[in-house]
């Protein structure tokens, strides 16, 4: 058993006054933001100096009595937009010390009413968040019902309440729980991803692309169509817009899904699992290729397999992203150019006439590679925990 922060999505079924409340709570939190970051590149631009966020904290106070409405909502889900702030400048001037081609974050922009996340953060204090049943409880909004797919067990932290574009409101509730560690096994598993099939394994195991966004193409392209043909300020564009929002909605939550049972069901049978580490960002620059690759969405997987493992102790070790693993044949090492092209699937070697499948070969150069590194890190795969950490110092 080991202790952890996990987060348990569930969707809301407030009353009419809860939802007014809810909007009008995310509306807040939004105008405090945007106030205060206005203030803030007002306050630079004539003076040269900003304002850090137990300043800001003591200016709200103040704007809270000048303000009557700001008083109506949850205190936290202000201070908390304050403290999103704060974070975005952190990010923004951490991001200026990269190097020039990595940096990949902004200055801080305004909130918008449409076409960004709608949510709010409140905080555990004195009891004012609890959970029974199928029913939450969450300051100002008091009691509010759930639809109940989990148990959710562990203790309270925060919750965020979050309005998605169809409509529905969704609470992520975070816990610190104890979570029960797969068993300890002894199997080691390469991964080569790709868009024909999601992934082959250095086992030789083939796993289909769903491609749940191509398969819904021919839906959405009827919902845009009809979004489009729809009157500006009518109900049957309100209408379509929700319907549309509801397609996109489907498609996340398929692939979501099929995300989690497959890197869970590779966490449960893998002791070391070697990965490519795929620079996606940069693929996508192919536009013949940049709405499959987003699509199969490689990032949210290895993010799964890499927090699965932290988790259950379990590692997973990257592969260089130049690292010839389909040019290479796993039998002698003979690197042949001509795999490059992606349309040829399967090859002979020149050197050890050993014939090679593209992507389990591939799986298999990945693993081999990965347990190399993990082998010159430490001396042993063993010796290394779900982080890539030393198990013990003394082993060095």
């Amino acid at each position: 058993m080991s202790s952890i922060q996990k987060a348990f999505k569930v969707t809301l079924i407030p009353t009419h006054n809860q939802e007014v409340l809810v909007n009008k709570t995310i509306g807040c939190a939004r105008y405090v933001y945007n106030r205060f970051l206005a203030l803030k590149k007002e306050l630079y631009a004539s003076e040269g100096k900003t304002l850090n966020y137990n300043a800001c904290s003591q200016q709200l106070t103040i704007l809270k009595k000048e303000i009557e409405w700001l008083k109506e909502v949850d205190k936290f889900a202000l201070q908390n937009s304050l403290k999103n702030l704060e974070t975005a400048y952190k990010n923004f001037f951490a991001d200026l010390k990269k190097v020039k081609g990595k940096k990949g974050v902004g200055f801080p922009k305004f909130k918008k009413k449409h076409g960004c996340k709608q949510s709010y953060k409140t905080n555990l204090t004195n009891g004012n968040i609890q959970v029974i049943e199928n029913r939450l409880k969450v300051p100002k909004l008091g009691w509010v019902k759930f639809h109940k797919s989990q148990d959710i067990t562990g203790k309270l932290v925060n919750v965020t309440i979050s309005r998605t574009s169809s409509g529905k409101y969704i609470a992520s509730i975070l816990c610190e729980t104890e979570i029960e560690k797969y068993p300890q096994v002894t199997g080691n598993i390469g991964l080569d991803l790709g868009l024909k099939s999601y992934l082959t394994t250095s086992n030789g195991e083939t796993v289909d692309n769903p491609k749940y966004y191509r398969t819904q193409t021919r839906k959405l392209r009827k919902a845009h169509k009809k979004l489009s043909r729809s009157v500006k300020g009518s109900s049957n564009r309100v209408k379509a817009k929700i319907k549309l929002a509801c397609s996109y909605e489907r498609i996340t939550n398929l692939r979501d899904d099929f995300l989690h049972k497959l890197s869970t069901r590779l966490i449960k049978q893998n002791s070391i699992i070697c990965i490519e580490d795929l620079q996606v960002a940069n693929m996508v620059k192919n536009h013949k290729l940049a709405l499959s690759i987003s699509d199969a969405s490689w990032s949210k997987f290895v993010t799964m397999l890499e927090y699965k493992a932290l988790w259950h102790d379990k590692i997973v070790q990257k592969v260089g992203t130049f690292y010839p693993s389909s040019q290479t044949c796993n039998c002698c090492g003979f690197i042949n150019p001509l795999v490059k092209d992606l349309k040829l699937r399967e090859w002979s070697c020149p050197g050890c006439h050993n014939y090679n499948s593209r992507d389990e070969n591939a799986a298999l150069n990945i693993l081999s590679e990965g347990l190399r590194v993990l082998t010159a890190a430490v001396g042993a795969p063993d010796a290394l925990n779900a982080c890539g950490e030393l198990v013990s110092p003394g082993l060095l």
